[in-house]
């Protein structure tokens, strides 16, 4: 077990990943035995060194891993440290009475951190949100037979193959084909002669016209004013049945007011029409 706990300079200098393959390659791997009782000591006690010794000689799985992931266009590097990072959450969850070895538990969790990784960063805009489109993501690829867009069939083989709509197999294959595209375009050497269409071109956006914005405004404060001009000009009882038959939070019926002033409902309703009458030209009349 003592060779498992050496002490290993992994710390790189930029540029030498294969330097870091070859020392990770160099570690000796653990035997169940060394590997149950190392798993032990970290659940039980919480020892970080033990926890060191299941990590090393696992890290050159890792690299193994992020390497079927270079197809991606990101760096390996970042891949394997990605990667790294999901073998440390898996020691971290490992429990060695399971029976299984912890490259077998681990792999998930490896894959599981390189999967998000490529997804944050692999276009701008993210391709895949949900479960089946994560699926597709990365199932999409290794499902081509041949370069160039899929035929009607090959789409339906692929849907039936992975659980999706053909649908979701199609818009999936569009975003894998589609690049990000800058909102003020790529400049030109000689814009007279560019005939690059770029987003701002053709996405206004209408929403925050100041022009519109203060009509607005100026229309609802006015409208606003003269509403209040108009019940102020009522008397004291159109302006009551008014309030509470229109704007009350509890709106009064006509023979709750018609109790309030001891009259009829019907003459409640004719009272209601009058001061609605009157309001509204009120508030037709030019400012």
């Amino acid at each position: 077990m003592g060779t498992s706990l050496q002490i290993l300079d992994l710390s790189l200098p930029i540029g030498s990943l294969d330097i870091y393959i070859q020392k990770v390659n160099r570690i000796a791997l653990l035997s169940a035995e060394e590997e149950y009782t190392y798993a032990q000591r970290l659940q039980q006690q919480g020892d970080l060194e033990a926890a060191r010794a299941l990590i090393l000689p696992h890290l050159r799985y890792v690299v193994r891993i992020a390497r079927t992931y270079s197809g991606y266009g990101l760096a390996v590097g970042d891949l394997i440290q990605e990667g790294n990072v999901g073998l440390m959450k898996a020691v971290k969850r490992f429990d060695p009475e399971m029976g299984v070895r912890l490259v077998s538990f681990a792999v998930h969790w490896i894959k599981a951190e390189i999967h998000e990784f490529i997804l944050r960063n692999w276009r701008i805009v993210k391709v895949a949100t949900t479960k089946a489109q994560r699926k597709l993501f990365f199932n999409l690829r290794s499902a081509k037979k041949r370069l160039g867009w899929f035929s009607q069939e090959e789409i339906k083989e692929v849907a039936n193959d992975l659980g999706v709509t053909p649908r979701e197999v199609e818009l999936m294959e569009y975003r894998l084909n589609a690049q990000d595209e800058a909102f003020d375009g790529i400049p030109q050497e000689d814009e007279a002669f560019s005939m690059t269409v770029a987003p701002a071109d053709y996405l206004a956006d209408n929403r925050y016209n100041p022009e519109q914005t203060l009509e607005l405004n100026n229309w609802s404060q006015t409208s606003t004013q003269r509403l209040h001009d108009a019940l102020d000009a009522l008397d004291e009882r159109s302006r009551d049945i008014l309030e509470q038959r229109w704007l009350a939070d509890n709106k009064a019926t006509l023979h709750d007011l018609a109790a309030i002033y001891n009259v009829s409902a019907e003459r409640v309703r004719q009272l209601e029409k009058n001061a609605l009458s009157k309001l509204k030209a009120h508030m037709l009349v030019p400012a």
